[in-house]
């Protein structure tokens, strides 16, 4: 019998070649897309649902739209917002992918009887002696690992990424070769459910309140100026902080309890470790590694750390080298080379 795999989709590149790619390898392939935000976005409204149908029909097969939208906003949008209210900068791309992308999904797939479920996201998995390892993509201007480093044993048994070994180009070419027929729409680092720049006026329609004036202050505690609401701040943000000090100056502490912003400059920006809370392990327990490479944030291209277990749920981090901007909230990911360890949220 073949095997049945289901694949996340959204009608873009990515995930229409990973579907296209294993109905070569000969799967029984099924297209899942999750309707996870009413307002329409850049991967979760009916135009991806609609773009994805149009990918399936050409390739022949099935394609089922799951309603995620109650779940997504209690697993990511409502985190995220209460994340900005504390002063924290959240990360809930990574929250989505553990409780939606292969966690609800991953539910669905299982349900439809499916063996897998595939994505289009650049990374790799590997199966030793019974154990699987996330692995970094081939391409290192692609890879999403950051973003799956809160994947479990169980739910990494049954993904797979077929364009873990692939380039971007690579899949672009090969989606023209084969006349898929997708509508470009380009690619941004913006939330998909959050408009371009519009963070602040979101936060505020689900919590009017977090909008009150407050203190800029500088690093000796001086009051520069008044700011809006501290949700419109994030740790290391320079621009936008209505201050003129003469200097380059950046926001060094987010104090959600005083509502007030603290500026510094630079070399009072650097951290030499962190605290990191709700620790996971894809292998399940605390890595017995000496030298880590340690990723604070995305974009980060990662440095050589030391890390120790405090408790289950922490850890700490001592960096070789002082970090630029160690961000409450944003995550915190370990790696081994290209193995991903684990990680959890910077405290």
């Amino acid at each position: 019998m073949k095997k049945r795999a289901a694949v996340g989709m959204s009608g873009g590149t990515d995930s229409s070649v990973a579907a296209a790619l294993l109905v070569e390898q000969g799967y029984e392939v099924i297209g899942l897309t999750a309707h996870m935000w009413k307002e329409g976005s850049r991967c979760c409204s009916l135009e991806d649902v609609t773009r994805a149908q149009k990918v399936c029909a050409a390739l022949g097969i099935r394609h089922y739209v799951v309603n995620a939208q109650d779940r997504f906003t209690e697993r990511v949008v409502n985190p995220f917002v209460e994340e900005y209210v504390a002063g924290r900068t959240p990360s809930p791309c990574i929250s989505c992918n553990q409780f939606i992308k292969f966690g609800f999904l991953l539910d669905r797939a299982a349900q439809l009887d499916c063996d897998i479920l595939a994505t289009g996201h650049y990374a790799r998995i590997e199966e030793r002696g019974g154990s699987f390892h996330l692995l970094r993509a081939a391409d290192p201007k692609k890879d999403q690992t950051y973003f799956l480093s809160r994947l479990s044993q169980k739910q990494l048994a049954h993904i797979a990424f077929p364009l873990g070994d692939w380039t971007k180009e690579q899949v672009k070419q090969w989606s023209t070769d084969h006349d898929l027929p997708i509508v470009p729409r380009g690619e941004s680092q913006d939330l998909c459910f959050v408009e371009a720049g519009k963070y602040a006026e979101f936060i505020e329609s689900r919590v009017p309140d977090v909008k009150k004036k407050g203190h800029v202050v500088d690093d000796n505690g001086k009051i520069l100026a008044e700011h809006e609401g501290i949700h419109r701040f994030t740790v290391g943000q320079r621009g936008g902080t209505g201050v003129a000090t003469g200097e380059r100056v950046y926001v060094k502490h987010i104090d959600a309890d005083g509502n007030k912003i603290t500026l510094a400059p630079r070399e009072k920006m650097m951290q030499p470790e962190c605290i990191v809370t709700d620790a996971h392990w894809i292998s399940g327990m605390f890595p017995m590694v000496g030298k880590v490479t340690v990723q604070p944030r995305y974009g980060h291209s990662g440095a050589p750390a030391a890390i120790e277990k405090i408790s289950d749920t922490e850890f700490s981090v001592r960096f070789d080298e002082p970090q630029f901007a160690l961000t409450p909230g944003q995550a915190a990911v370990v790696y081994d080379g290209d193995e991903v360890l684990g990680g959890g949220w910077i405290k």
